[in-house]
């Protein structure tokens, strides 16, 4: 069985910094891209940042130049980097693997993580 181990959300003050990790659990043989979403109050979830198994990245406009996806292939985890955060970035993220496999040979696609609030506040 996979799992998605989400971690590192919280209260931060405006300006303040905080990094996201998701970690791929289980017998795991490849994992394709990954992308963290947020979902604020009554708004869709919408993508934030995402990242290829070959570690192309992309991002939504009003994170560039604050926010760092990387991923680390090894391990299985991912990370998102966010600085100078706003209010407006307050909302649930959360983490998606479009595709892994495991050893057995079974797929597990458009898989999601539980959701990490984050909460930006003085």
């Amino acid at each position: 069985q996979v799992q998605l181990v989400e971690s590192g959300g919280g209260l931060v003050q405006p300006g303040g910094s905080l990094r996201l990790s998701c970690a791929v659990s289980g017998s795991i043989f490849t994992v394709g891209a990954m992308g963290w979403y947020r979902q604020a109050p009554g708004k869709q979830r919408q993508l934030v940042a995402g990242i290829t198994s070959g570690g192309v990245t992309t991002y939504a406009d009003s994170v560039k130049g604050r926010f760092t996806i990387s991923r680390d292939n090894a391990k299985n985890t991912m990370y998102l980097q966010m600085s100078s955060l706003k209010p407006e970035d307050t909302a649930v993220y959360y983490c998606n693997i479009d595709r892994v496999q495991d050893y057995s040979g079974r797929y597990y696609l458009n898989y999601w993580g539980q959701g990490l609030q984050v909460t930006v506040s003085s």
